[in-house]
């Protein structure tokens, strides 16, 4: 069990996607982000989610990400956040997404 103080420490923002492009130096397959999310910034993450989505139907997207880890390095691309998502039955990922669209940026809580 966590604390409270815990899952405060965690934050969790909605964003838009501006770009996506495939990443094939990725160990496992992949695409590079490139997230809006307003009064935080632009920022880029790595997605391993190449079954459900397609380069074309994810810009536009907004999703739910944790901007607050530090930068990881994948191959030669740093990643600033981490796509929140839901694995399916045979283990790929479903993003989490809000039911109505939000201002970019905005807390989850």
């Amino acid at each position: 069990m966590i604390s409270w103080e815990d899952f405060e420490k965690i934050d969790i923002r909605s964003g838009t996607i501006l770009e996506a492009a495939d990443f094939p130096k990725a160990r496992k397959p992949a695409y590079q982000l490139t997230i809006d999310f307003g009064p935080l910034g632009i920022k880029k993450s790595s997605a391993q989610i190449t079954h459900h989505y397609s380069v074309s139907e994810l810009v536009g997207k907004q999703v739910v990400a944790v901007v607050n880890f530090p930068p990881r390095q994948i191959a030669n691309f740093f990643s600033e956040c981490l796509v929140l998502g839901v694995y399916d039955a045979d283990n790929q990922v479903i993003l989490l997404q809000t039911d109505k669209t939000t201002l970019n940026g905005q807390k989850i809580g």
